[in-house]
């Protein structure tokens, strides 16, 4: 009973949910998909700030009669991102190309016997069993199970582009958190990439870019949203049962 009224309110929950989504996609039809507002990736809600293991720092030693400035890579002035709110271009390739074949099998066989023989086994014939049964063989079994399973993997991923993306928080030890989105829409498609991750400064090339390979703890996803992104999920009522049915 309890799994009932469980599964009613979930149903019930999923239904409104649709309900408001449906009647979210009706007002814009014959409308373009809209674009998501310009705001501030630290105050939006579930955002936390990257924590990392920091080094010991070290006091900065002065050099009072000298014209160079710590912490500067060039002589007068350093124009590449180093700041909360600098600007850099992450130059996003992904050629990854991966293929695994795989094969087991597994067989056994086995047999089993049980039975008196000698004087016992004459006595037992005669004043137990009855005819046609002898106790040289009263049990036997047999058993077999095989078992084979084939597998395969034939991935290619290529992905080239570039984005802009903001510092969005300097780390103890100098490295950067860096979080970059791009939309682009197409009549009524959108596609968005997001790229996000903690890069070091030495990294930066000097035109103020760095490629996605050295980006630590990358996160870069490439997607979209509009009629041909719906067309190619699943309804909602098929995703709900392919959860909750076992079969």
């Amino acid at each position: 009973m309890r799994f009932s009224t469980t599964l009613a309110i979930a149903l019930l929950g999923i239904g409104l949910s649709a309900c408001g989504s449906t009647m979210d996609r009706l007002s814009q039809v014959g409308q373009t998909p809209k674009l998501t507002a310009i705001e501030n990736p630290t105050a939006q809600p579930g955002y936390k700030p990257v924590q990392m293991p920091m080094p010991v720092i070290e006091p900065v030693a002065y050099s009072p009669n000298s014209l160079w400035q710590s912490g500067s890579r060039t002589f007068f002035k350093d124009q590449r991102a180093r700041n909360v709110g600098d600007i850099l271009t992450v130059k996003v390739s992904i050629s990854d190309k991966a293929a695994f074949d795989n094969s087991s099998e597994r067989s056994r066989d086995s047999s089993d016997s049980t039975g008196v023989g000698g004087a016992l086994g004459t006595a037992i014939d005669t004043i137990a069993l009855p005819a046609g049964m002898a106790a040289s063989n009263l049990a036997s079994t047999e058993g077999a199970s095989s078992y084979k399973g084939t597998g395969s993997i034939d991935r290619s991923e290529k992905l080239s582009t570039n984005v802009a993306a903001v510092v969005t928080q300097l780390l103890p030890n100098g490295n950067l958190v860096i979080e970059g989105r791009q939309e682009v829409r197409v009549n009524y498609e959108i596609r968005e990439l997001v790229v996000a991750g903690v890069v070091r400064p030495e990294d930066i090339a000097a035109d103020n870019t760095i490629e996605s390979t050295k980006i630590a703890e990358a996160r870069i996803s490439y997607g979209g949203r509009g009629q041909i992104s719906d067309v190619q999920q699943p309804r909602t009522g098929q995703q709900v049962l392919d959860i909750l049915l076992p079969f």
